[in-house]
């Protein structure tokens, strides 16, 4: 799952895969904004099928959070 969802972020974020690690911060490592996370979020939902909440999405500060709640919700 983890490398999936590495791919997804290198992908929508246009880093480098050697720079998302599970403890990198959307915001603030990788340099996310609000309309980037709001596609990786859809990325995730159409990907994973799960529903991912709007208050879930304001949690989810690292990339280990964000497998972290992917897992639960499956």
């Amino acid at each position: 799952m983890m490398e999936k969802l590495v791919a997804m972020i290198v992908e929508q974020l246009g880093v480098n895969a050697a720079d998302v690690k599970p403890e990198s911060r959307l915001k603030e490592d990788l340099q996310a904004d609000s309309a980037s996370i709001m596609m990786l979020v859809m990325d995730v939902e159409n990907e994973f099928g799960i529903e991912v909440e709007d208050d879930a999405i304001e949690k989810v500060k690292t990339v280990s959070d964000m497998v972290s709640y992917i897992e639960a919700k499956m």
